[in-house]
C-alpha cells in the first residue's frame, strides 16, 4: 500500500520522530539545570510534550487505531501511557525544581516518555508508514503542526482521545494561554 517516495518535512512520522528527539533533549537541558533556568527548561520541556500529545491524540492515534494491525490494542496503550505521563507533569508543577523529589520524579517521567516514544516508533508510526502512502502523511504532518499551534500548553490528565481533546482542548488550550501570558511563560 504505501510507497517508498522521499519524505519532506511535512511528513507526520519525520515531524514527530523529531519532535521525540527534541523531547530527549529537553529532559537533558532540565535535569542539568538548576534553580531559574531549571523552571524555565521543564516549562519549555511541559509545552513540547502537551502540544506533541495533543497533536498525536488529534491526528495520528485515530488513524493509526483503523489503519494498523491491532490498532485498538496499540493505541490503547499508548493513550494509557500518555494518561500517565500527564498525570506525572501535573503532579512535578507542584514540586520546586530543585527538589530531589523534582529530580528523581522527572528521571523517572523521562525514562518512560523515552520508552513510550519508542513504542510508537515502532508499533504505530512505522506500521502508518507501511500503510499510508506519502502524500496521506503529509497531509496528516500538516494537521498535527495546525493542532500544535492551538494546543493546551500544559497536561491534561483524561483528554487522551480525539473526542476529549476536540471538545475540552480548545477552552485548554484558551486557559493554559493566558495563564502562561499572565505567568509570563510562553
Amino acid at each position: 500500500m504505501a510507497n517508498a517516495a522521499v519524505k519532506t518535512p511535512t511528513d507526520v512520522v519525520q515531524f514527530l520522530v523529531g519532535q521525540h528527539e527534541q523531547i530527549k533533549s529537553s529532559f537533558a537541558e532540565t535535569l542539568a539545570a538548576s534553580g531559574k533556568a531549571r523552571g524555565e527548561a521543564f516549562v519549555k520541556l511541559r509545552r513540547l510534550l502537551a502540544v506533541h500529545e495533543t497533536a498525536e491524540e488529534e491526528i495520528v492515534h485515530p488513524r493509526a487505531k483503523r489503519k494498523i494491525p491491532n490498532g485498538d490494542k496499540v493505541i490503547g496503550e499508548r493513550l494509557a501511557e500518555e494518561h500517565e505521563a500527564k498525570t506525572v507533569l501535573s503532579e512535578l508543577e507542584k514540586l520546586d525544581v530543585d527538589d530531589t523529589s523534582f529530580t528523581d520524579t522527572l528521571t523517572k517521567l523521562r525514562d518512560a516518555v523515552v520508552q513510550h516514544a519508542e513504542k510508537e516508533e515502532k508499533q504505530e508510526f512505522a506500521k502508518l508508514e507501511q500503510e499510508l502512502g506519502s502524500d496521506e502523511l503529509e497531509r496528516m504532518g500538516r494537521a498535527a503542526k495546525l493542532a500544535e499551534a492551538i494546543a493546551p500548553t500544559r497536561p491534561h490528565a483524561g483528554v487522551e482521545s480525539q473526542l476529549a481533546n476536540l471538545f475540552a482542548g480548545p477552552f485548554a488550550a484558551m486557559t493554559d494561554r493566558a495563564r502562561d501570558t499572565i505567568m509570563g511563560k510562553h
